[in-house]
């Protein structure tokens, strides 16, 4: 693995850790499982079957409670506590085997990524939530959803073009 597909993993995972953690630690699993990407020894662990499971079923949980108004704000406030954190340990294990530094500069990166994704999600979802029609609840979530497998897949596939749109 490169240091732009490493760095690339690295940031893709942050990002999307702070929109649906549940759903990136899935994609990097199943990536990782079908050959796709060969994620780090630190990583590897996510595509063991049983940590697939868990995940795709709080994926399944989230899915519902994400579209659900109201319930949806709740489940946000409660995972400020699991996304940031874990986008941290995420990016931090993307980078492999390197120094500790640039361990902990990854998950300072990674952690900060996850906490601006997670914070416009909660504070978009609060606006949201005024509307008195259920579409854009679902949109909202359907959109966020597409965007976590989207950036990930990117991230793996294409890594300097996932850091462009990064950039932007």
């Amino acid at each position: 693995m490169t240091a732009v597909d490493q760095l690339a993993l690295a940031l893709g995972a942050g990002w999307a850790s702070g929109l649906n953690l549940y759903a990136a630690v899935l994609a990097l699993g199943y990536f990782n499982a079908t050959g796709d990407l060969l994620l780090p020894p630190e990583l590897q662990i996510l595509s063991d079957p049983l940590v697939m499971l868990a995940a795709g079923l709080m994926y399944c949980v989230e899915f519902f409670a994400d579209k659900t108004p109201g319930v949806d704000s709740g489940w946000d406030a409660l995972h400020t506590f699991l996304r940031i954190p874990a986008g941290a340990v995420l990016a931090a294990g993307a980078v492999g085997d390197v120094s500790p530094a640039l361990q902990i500069a990854a998950g300072l990166v990674g952690g900060t990524l996850a906490a601006g994704t997670h914070f416009t999600k909660a504070g978009a979802r609060v606006l949201i939530n005024t509307s008195p029609e259920p579409f854009s609840n679902w949109a909202a979530s359907v959109t966020e959803d597409v965007a976590v497998f989207a950036a990930i897949w990117t991230a793996v596939h294409h890594p300097a073009l996932w850091l462009a749109l990064l950039a932007l």
